[in-house]
């Protein structure tokens, strides 16, 4: 039976966290599921923290403000809590009235749920996490823990973590994304985007600040390959690393740089496809380059004491890249001394798509979503 899911977002310092939680979002809509999104957009309206992204929505997707004090608010089957957003005490409030309704025995004798235990009718409360390749994903993924205060006594969330593995979340990935990716024309992509495109090696760029993006891009000098680079924070590090090269560090002009505008979900799809090799930052882009198969690198998110290298170190240990590829991702992160490696297309591309494989064996996010909330009612 379709469900009701409400979808708890806020945004923070950058769009990522919008990304992931509008492909989930659709994602359910697709499998006949009813789906709000509620953003806190901070000053922004919530639809406009979509606005490039998904400009035109969804049929089956509502996107609106969360409630705010002393909005109703009626629970829906499943309330999601993602990527760190406190739920507003007005809806913890609703769905712990609602909770209580349902644990009610249904006969003098009925016995009610045993703390932790889900229970049929109960609204399920999922705090859904970052994707990481650590250890702590599998091992707390499903797990259940109990919300701190006295009106919430008896209430538990329950801890949703992606991953790679099958003892995770899983990734996100919709129904006919390789067979569409299999149809995809490369040369008319990029032919509709204004780039002459010669049959040179075609890279994309999606970053934060990479320590070494200036030596990089010297290095790309001399050979013809065409950069295509991200709007927003990738363009002005680009712009910042060009900057910093001397005069006629490109005479010949064997390296084209190609500046995008914000491109919606499909197209940054696109854009990942019609590259040879795709650097890319963040929790969705990276599953997205997964899922296009090519030579890839990933810049994580930088975080305090040094908890992105523990997630970069792991992800490494997942794909099992070669050796230069490896090296290149830690100093591409900062986390090591010394110059990049050469770019090895071919043996980079052949870990990605090993990877790929062992991914796309497993069940996607959604639908080991799905049949965690059916196990609880």
């Amino acid at each position: 039976m379709p469900l009701r899911w409400d979808i708890f977002l806020r945004v923070v310092d950058n769009y990522g966290d919008a990304g992931v939680c509008w492909r989930l979002a659709t994602q359910l809509a697709e499998r006949g599921q009813s789906v709000r999104l509620l953003i806190d957009g901070g000053d922004a309206p919530a639809r406009a923290v979509l606005g490039w992204m998904a400009p035109h929505g969804h049929p089956g997707v509502c996107v609106a403000a969360q409630p705010g004090a002393g909005d109703a608010y009626a629970p829906a089957d499943v309330v999601i809590a993602a990527f760190g957003c406190d739920l507003p005490p007005g809806v913890v409030a609703a769905v712990v009235a609602a909770n209580a309704h349902a644990a009610e025995p249904a006969a003098e004798n009925a016995a009610a749920p045993a703390a932790g235990v889900r229970a049929p009718g109960r609204v399920c409360w999922i705090v859904l996490e970052y994707l990481s390749a650590e250890h702590y994903a599998a091992q707390s993924h499903g797990l259940a823990s109990p919300v701190a205060g006295a009106a919430a006594a008896g209430l538990f969330r329950w801890f949703f973590f992606p991953g790679f593995t099958a003892a995770t979340g899983g990734l996100l990935r919709e129904k006919g994304l390789i067979e569409r990716q299999q149809a995809f024309d490369r040369g008319a992509w990029l032919h509709d985007q204004g780039i002459a495109w010669h049959g040179e090696p075609v890279y994309s760029l999606f970053c934060y600040e990479p320590p070494l993006l200036a030596s990089w891009l010297r290095s790309l000098a001399g050979t013809p390959a065409r950069l295509l680079v991200s709007a927003g924070r990738s363009a002005a590090a680009v712009r910042g690393a060009l900057a910093q090269l001397p005069p006629g560090w490109n005479r010949d002009g064997t390296l084209g740089v190609s500046y995008l505008p914000h491109l919606p979900q499909p197209e940054f799809d696109h854009l990942l496809w019609a590259c040879d090799l795709n650097l890319v930052r963040g929790e969705d882009s990276l599953v997205r380059a997964l899922w296009a198969g090519r030579a890839m690198v990933w810049q994580a998110y930088p975080q305090d004491e040094q908890a992105h290298a523990r997630k970069l170190e792991a992800f490494l240990d997942w794909l099992a890249p070669p050796d230069s590829l490896r090296a290149f991702m830690r100093r591409w992160n900062g986390l090591d001394a010394g110059p990049l490696p050469a770019v090895a297309l071919d043996a980079w591309r052949q870990a990605v798509l090993a990877a790929r494989a062992r991914a796309l064996a497993q069940d996607d996010l959604v639908t080991r979503l799905l049949r965690f909330v059916a196990e609880s009612r």
